[in-house]
């Protein structure tokens, strides 16, 4: 018996990176999952039976918008409906572009606030009804380091994610005596393939080699000078659903390897 058995959980952006660690590591623990986000229709579903095979639960994939609100609100009641309760939600879809603010498409801040941060809050608004009626609930939302410090050039991501800081903790408390909690996780650089493939391009534009863009580009920032994994994100989301961690609520949990110490 898991340590979720008997859950359910939705992850929003968990086709790959951070979300479907997240979405495994709750499989692994026995709940049913909901995955959520983009990419080619043989891969997820590659990912999706993985999950149901390795884990011995069920797999379910919506393929909600993040940008719109009623198809994220049927997320959440398609996950009520075919496993009987969504007890458990992290709003992990983000999206990032990196430009001065004068610049900065109109579009691409408008589809950065919806899908880093308002999408969050449709989510939230959506599965409380059901965590409220059955008296328990884990939401997670996944920030980053730029919920708490800024980097040039992220206008509307450190916007978001400083949003997502602020919509955690009033969630929280309004939540907070209905036995569900409401967290953020804030990671710096993880490994992930979105950040893999940055590095040829880094290495031509700034004539480095692969070390050196590692080191000197990417975790500039990170004291450790090492990659966060996705692994183990993973495990700091689970623990927050278990029941060591009822009274951790409103927090938001910096794993960054220093970064914000700074």
């Amino acid at each position: 018996m898991g340590t979720l058995s008997g859950k359910n959980a939705v992850v929003t952006g968990s086709t790959s990176g951070i979300g479907l660690a997240i979405a495994r590591a709750f499989a692994g623990a026995g709940a049913n999952i909901v995955i959520n986000g983009f990419g080619a229709p043989a891969d997820i579903e590659k990912e999706r039976s993985a999950i149901e095979t390795d884990y011995k639960v069920k797999a379910i994939y919506s393929a909600a918008d993040m940008t719109k609100p009623a198809e994220i609100a049927d997320m959440v009641a398609t996950g009520e409906k075919t496993f009987g309760s969504v007890d458990i939600l992290v709003n992990n879809a983000g999206i990032q572009f990196v430009s001065p603010i004068e610049e900065f498409p109109i579009e691409k801040w408008d589809a950065i606030i919806a899908i880093n941060l308002s999408s969050a809050f449709h989510g939230i608004r959506a599965a409380i009804p059901g965590m409220k009626k059955r008296g328990w609930g884990r939401i997670i939302n996944t920030a980053s380091a730029h919920s708490l410090v800024a980097s040039p050039f992220k206008s509307a991501y450190v916007a978001a994610k400083h949003g997502i800081a602020g919509l955690t903790k009033t969630a929280a408390l309004e939540l907070a005596q209905f036995k569900i909690t409401v967290n953020c996780i804030s990671p710096g650089y993880v490994w992930t393939p979105l950040v893999e493939h940055q590095i040829p391009e880094t290495m031509k534009a700034r004539n480095l080699t692969k070390d050196q863009v590692i080191k000197e580009v990417l975790l500039a920032a990170q004291p450790t000078k090492e990659f966060v994994t996705a692994d183990q994100v993973a495990a700091l989301a689970l623990f927050l659903c278990g029941d060591s961690a009822a009274q951790i609520t409103g927090s938001n949990y910096s794993i960054d390897g220093g970064w914000t110490a700074e």
